[in-house]
């Protein structure tokens, strides 16, 4: 089956949505989209898999429990590598382009 990592639904989106591309023992490949969703508010995501996530499309903050309030901006083609149980949250997504992002969960390393 033929699909387009740039293809949006529906605008403008009332809430993220999250497509699973591939997912096999351990591991996850998926599709975000955003358009303006946050985590909200005193909420963190701590997830029991690293996460390795690349902005496609638009512009997007992050922010890390340890960072002292400083977000880390992405524009289209960022990515960073996400190590599990660490505390992250999503403070900003643009609304025109639409955030696309394609996110990798599993044991992941980083290249030595």
């Amino acid at each position: 089956m033929k699909n387009n990592i740039f293809a949006t639904p529906n605008l403008p989106l009332t809430e993220e949505i999250f497509e699973p591309i591939l997912t096999t023992s351990g591991l996850l490949i998926e599709r975000i989209v955003s358009m303006g969703q946050i985590t909200p508010p005193n909420e963190w995501y701590n997830q029991d898999n690293d996460e390795w996530v690349m902005l496609v499309q638009g512009s997007a903050g992050l922010l890390f429990d340890h960072d002292k309030g400083e977000t880390l901006n992405l524009i289209a083609g960022d990515y960073v590598l996400i190590p599990k149980n660490r505390k992250h949250r999503v403070v900003y997504t643009s609304f025109e382009p639409p955030c696309i992002w394609l996110a990798i969960h599993g044991n992941l390393q980083p290249p030595k």
